[in-house]
């Protein structure tokens, strides 16, 4: 029993492992992509971070503002590279590839956590680039290899359940015009209703509990914790990773059941 079990796990890791690298293949192929995404990190904090920060007028304990906004520019990098990675399945219905997916005997939930992965192994390069600018502003920064494993398992987690959202909002509108419709009108409030540029404390009651129920909330929370000299976990990195792997379990499930709808 304990070998057909260890078997079979082998043979569903072997298979989520071909999806992603079936879709970090297309980044490979056109990787201007990567530069492309840079862009919007680095306006964000050479333009917005240093402005705000010299303004002085928002609070943020012992760190400066700079340092502050680094995780949640981080943070939405990841979501922005998530959240519109469910357009790629549309594309795929197009072409007849899901069809042949839905063929194969590879279980509807590898399917979903494949791409899932390639989506996080995707957005650990916007870590990438969001660390060199953090540097150059002279943001102190905790390198570590248990707070630099800890910020790549945060944007994994991150990144794969942003992504799989995304694979379920596709399965529900079906078309590439109204799924772009619904990402654009979700990205901002999802940032703005977080603690990315702003902490909690600061925030109306009734804006504190919608982010308090916003997982990117917690993907910036223990990047915080995590990434920065001096910096703290508000909520507790245990409900961090809990809130963020418990969502993309539920999400993971979700998204197997509705992956075979999409062509229906």
């Amino acid at each position: 029993m304990t070998t057909s079990l260890v078997v079979r796990t082998g043979r569903y890791v072997a298979k989520v492992a071909a999806i992603a690298d079936m879709d970090m293949r297309k980044l490979r192929h056109d990787p201007t992509e990567l530069l492309t995404r840079a862009i919007q990190p680095m306006l964000w904090l050479l333009v917005f971070g240093q402005v705000f920060a010299r303004a002085h007028s928002i609070p943020t304990g012992n760190v400066d503002y700079t340092a502050f906004l680094v995780p949640g520019i981080l943070a939405q990098s990841v979501l922005f590279v998530a959240i519109f990675n469910g357009i790629s399945v549309i594309w795929e219905r197009d072409l007849g590839i899901v069809h042949k997916f839905l063929a194969s005997p590879t279980p509807r939930t590898a399917l979903v956590l494949g791409k899932a992965l390639a989506s996080g192994v995707r957005a650990l390069t916007q870590a990438v680039i969001v660390y060199a600018v953090a540097m150059a502003l002279g943001v102190p920064l905790v390198w570590t290899a248990q707070a630099l494993l800890g910020v790549v398992a945060l944007v994994l987690l991150g990144a794969a359940l942003f992504s799989t959202f995304s694979l379920i909002i596709a399965c529900i509108v079906k078309t590439r015009e109204r799924f772009m419709g619904i990402g654009q009108v979700l990205t901002m409030p999802l940032f703005f209703a977080s603690n990315a540029i702003y902490p909690t404390d600061i925030m109306p009651p009734w804006l504190k509990v919608i982010a308090h129920a916003n997982p990117l909330s917690y993907v910036v929370d223990g990047l915080r914790s995590m990434m920065l000299v001096g910096g703290v976990s508000t909520l507790g990195l245990g409900a961090d990773f809990g809130v963020l792997v418990a969502g993309l379990v539920l999400l993971i499930w979700i998204g197997g059941w509705m992956y075979p709808r999409l062509i229906t």
